[in-house]
């Protein structure tokens, strides 16, 4: 009986005669439903400003997993190349050193001017002057320029070149400048500057 005077109360009831001041004689469906509303009201609520922020925080933490993951497969492949990189920097020390040896010392440069010299002279070249400029102070050597003033035709220069890079011993080529002052092309006068290198022994 109880059920059918709540549905008679539930038809017989008006949406326009809810009175809020007087909740309590409202018919129990409706008292239901504005529960099950303020409870679902209440449950988004308690999402979007608490259960929201965790997701936000987890979403940050897996983030970091996934670095955190990248990072040790990183370190992981290292460390099984280890010996792989320790054989790496050997073989780099030992090119340095064979680079480094390439290096005149002090007592081995009046040897690369006498090789300069023969080189020109086996070309056909007339030196005219080899002199040695300045030492410049680098990081890890120190630079000993030469100038070199020779006459010769342009096969002879480009031959003297040529040999100049077959040197043992490290040798670099820089400002070339070539004329004719006579205005004979078999007697040109080539200006160049070789750079030699030493390696610096922690002179300074």
């Amino acid at each position: 009986m109880a059920f059918e005077d709540t549905m008679r109360s539930l038809r017989e009831f008006d949406v326009n005669d809810l009175d809020f001041e007087n909740a309590g004689s409202w018919p129990f469906p409706i008292k239901l439903l504005i529960w099950v509303v303020i409870l679902v009201g209440a449950l988004a609520f308690g999402y979007y400003y608490h259960i929201e922020d965790l997701q936000v925080s987890l979403d940050g933490e897996r983030k970091k997993e996934e670095q955190l993951k990248k990072e040790f497969e990183d370190k992981a492949f290292r460390a099984a190349n280890l010996d792989a990189y320790r054989q790496q920097m050997r073989d780099m020390e030992e090119s340095f050193g064979a680079l480094v040896s390439q290096l005149p010392s002090d007592t081995e440069v009046p040897g690369l001017l006498e090789d300069i010299t023969n080189k020109g002279l086996l070309n056909g070249l007339n030196i005219g002057t080899i002199d040695l400029l300045p030492e410049q102070a680098k990081e890890f050597y120190i630079e000993l320029p030469i100038a070199i003033v020779a006459t010769g035709s342009y096969h002879d220069l480009g031959a003297f070149i040529s040999g100049m890079a077959a040197l043992p011993r490290i040798v670099t080529l820089h400002d070339f400048q070539i004329s004719a002052p006579g205005g004979d092309a078999n007697k040109l006068q080539m200006s160049i500057t070789a750079k030699t290198y030493r390696y610096r022994d922690d002179e300074v």
